[in-house]
Parts: C-alpha cells; sequence; structure tokens
C-alpha cells in the first residue's frame, strides 16, 4: 500500500494492481511479461539502493552470456538489536565469501531478490519453467530467488556478483521470524541442490564441492553434537576436544574475516555460533525431514 501511494501518480511508473495476492513468484511474471526494457531489475519492497546501483550493474550484463547480477546485501535496520547486527555480519559473510567466490566462475548459486538484475530475453525463455515449479506433486511457493537462478544456469547463462553495488533490506530483528525465514531458506536450498546436481559437475569442480559441502557440513555437524550429547548422558564425560575444534575453527574464521573487511565487530560474529548449533541445525534437519 506504502509503495503504491508513493508511485501511483508518478508517471515514471507503471503500477500493477492485481485481483488478489497471488505471491511474489506469479506477481514478478506478470510485471515481467509486461516490461519492455532489456533489463529486469527485481528489488524487495523493503529495499533501499544506494543511488548508484544500476550504473554499477549495467556494465556486468554488458556481456551477453551474463543471465543476471546481484549486488551486496546490508541490514537496513542493523542497530535495532543483536541479531539483526549478527544478520549484517551474516549477509556481508554470504555475499562476499560464497557469492563472491562462486563468481570467480560465473556461476553464483543464488541471485538474492533484494537486489539482482536480470536479461530480459533469458527471463522471457524460462518464465513457463519458473511459473511451474512443483515438488513431489505440490506447486512451490517460496525459493523463487534460488530456483529461478538455478534455472539460468542450467539455460547456459552466467551469474554474477557486483560488491559495489549495494542494497540495504530490512532483516528480522526477532528469533520467531528469523527462523521462519531460514527454515524456508533450507527447504529451498536442500529442494534446488537435488534440481541442480547434474548441473554442477558441469560448471566447476569447486562449485561442486561448496554446494555439497554447504549441504552436508551443516548435517554432520549435527551428528557431532549429537554424538558429544550421547557421550555426556553415557559415559559422564565432556567432548572436550570435539568443542575446543568448534571453538578454534569459529576463531579462526572470525579473525580472518575481521582482518578482511577490517572490522573488529566481526569477532563477535563468534556468538552466531551458539544459534548455528542450538537453533540452526535442528532446523535443517526438520527442513530436510519435511521438504514438501
Amino acid at each position: 500500500r506504502l509503495v503504491h501511494e508513493a508511485f501511483a501518480r508518478d508517471p515514471r511508473f507503471n503500477i500493477l494492481l492485481l485481483p488478489q495476492n497471488v505471491g511474489k513468484r506469479k506477481a514478478q511474471i506478470a510485471a515481467i511479461r509486461r516490461s519492455a526494457g532489456d533489463m529486469v531489475l527485481n528489488v524487495d519492497s523493503d529495499t533501499i539502493l544506494a543511488s548508484d546501483v544500476i550504473r554499477k550493474l549495467v556494465p556486468k550484463m554488458q556481456d551477453a552470456a551474463v543471465g543476471a547480477a546481484m549486488g551486496q546485501l546490508t541490514a537496513r535496520n542493523r542497530n535495532d538489536s543483536w541479531l539483526t547486527r549478527l544478520i549484517d555480519m551474516e549477509y556481508w559473510l554470504a555475499c562476499n565469501e560464497e557469492r563472491a567466490a562462486q563468481a570467480r566462475f560465473g556461476a553464483v548459486m543464488c541471485c538474492c531478490g533484494p537486489c539482482v538484475m536480470y536479461r530480459r530475453s533469458a527471463l522471457a525463455s524460462l518464465l513457463d519453467q519458473y511459473e511451474s515449479q512443483y515438488f513431489r506433486g505440490k506447486p512451490s511457493d517460496f525459493g523463487e530467488d534460488r530456483h529461478l537462478t538455478i534455472l539460468m544456469l542450467k539455460a547456459g547463462f552466467r551469474t554474477e556478483y557486483v560488491p559495489s553495488a549495494i542494497a540495504a533490506t530490512v532483516v528480522p530483528n526477532k528469533l520467531g521470524p528469523y527462523l521462519r525465514q531460514q527454515l524456508r531458506w533450507a527447504r529451498s536450498t536442500f529442494r534446488d541442490t537435488l534440481l541442480g546436481l547434474r548441473l554442477l559437475p558441469n560448471l566447476n569442480r569447486f562449485l561442486t564441492l561448496d554446494v555439497v559441502g554447504q549441504n552436508l557440513g551443516p548435517l554432520l555437524l549435527a551428528l557431532s553434537v549429537l554424538t558429544g550429547l550421547a557421550q555426556l548422558a553415557l559415559t559422564g564425560t565432556a567432548p572436550w576436544l570435539a568443542a575446543l575444534m568448534i571453538v578454534a575453527m569459529t576463531m579462526i574464521r572470525c579473525s580472518v574475516v575481521a582482518l578482511r573487511a577490517r572490522q573488529l565487530r566481526f569477532l563477535g560474529f563468534s556468538l552466531h555460533t551458539f544459534i548455528n548449533i542450538f537453533l540452526l541445525l535442528p532446523l535443517k534437519a526438520y527442513a530436510l525431514c519435511t521438504l514438501s
């Protein structure tokens, strides 16, 4: 409603009002089919773009082989709570470690919806597949960004990351909404990893290792935590070696990121390990068991 009130009378914008709430995917498709430009910029309604985002993304799209390019995400409400500060650091890591590494091979595995530019001709060839995604006989109503990216890669297009194109998006400031978001994302990741398994070896061996590790790593960590708890319950001895290994890996990773980003605040990201082990790992196991 706020977006409509702000832009409906502006002659530069064409507002499409659908008769009912049909979800993000169908709303996207309706807008894309009415568009005429060579490039389509997708922006979530809770996101503010830096003034030079389009100028930064367009040069990457000059290569006809590139189907999509995403910008760097930051938390617009970073200072709201301890959780939003952690999520802001989590976004930095996701963009400047994971997406940046994947972009070296022209295959960012998920171009995030808050700020992504698509080649319209590439989108037009994929819309029917995108609209009719089913999983175990049911239409999918989440994970749009990742699925559309996988379709782009399967069609032979490159997907890129532009760190200088900054977009600030609102992130959950309470654990409940954050965990619901993570549950949707986990299900989407597992689903589209299954879809993209045949695609990965043709892209790059590093990407295959990266994606498989992203999916198996948390499950193996969850197994090690369960093993440690079983050891504590059955023998009365704490798994100190495993605990020290997790602490050491966490501190090394956070220290390296603090040096790379030149921001000491990333040392505080070590607190996210507790959320990861005690909340996100069980949630990902639950997501894997409830994919449909």
